[in-house]
């Protein structure tokens, strides 16, 4: 399985209202339950109204389009990084998954999973 490093270095954001994000942008990850709205951006891109924000993460990205079907993918890595003890915060859109580290633990990510057969690009 190909995994593709992004260049952008993302920030986690915590905000009151989804209401006036740029949703034109390259890279955003908005989600909202009940009880938060939260967002994944580039660092250069968080909004003012931004109530919390943890910078300094990196995103691996699987290449697809990814079959909706396809049982374990997150699992898998998920795992590998666990046991190499790097956190993740994992994201998925209709066609793929993405899988955040920090930037200090990304060429170590890098080289757990291409140890296990991923090709890291």
């Amino acid at each position: 399985m190909e995994l593709q490093v992004l260049t952008e270095r993302l920030s986690i954001c915590k905000l009151d209202s989804a209401y006036g994000l740029n949703l034109e942008r390259d890279l955003y990850f908005i989600s909202r339950t009940r009880n938060e709205v939260s967002l994944v951006c580039p660092e250069e891109d968080v909004p003012s109204s931004a109530t919390e924000r943890d910078d300094g993460w990196r995103a691996l990205m699987i290449v697809g389009p990814l079959d909706l079907s396809l049982i374990g993918i997150l699992s898998r890595i998920s795992t590998i990084l666990a046991d190499n003890g790097i956190g993740i915060f994992a994201l998925s859109t209709f066609d793929t998954d993405y899988i955040l580290v920090r930037e200090a633990n990304l060429e170590r990510a890098k080289d757990s999973l291409a140890e296990e057969g991923y090709d890291i690009r």
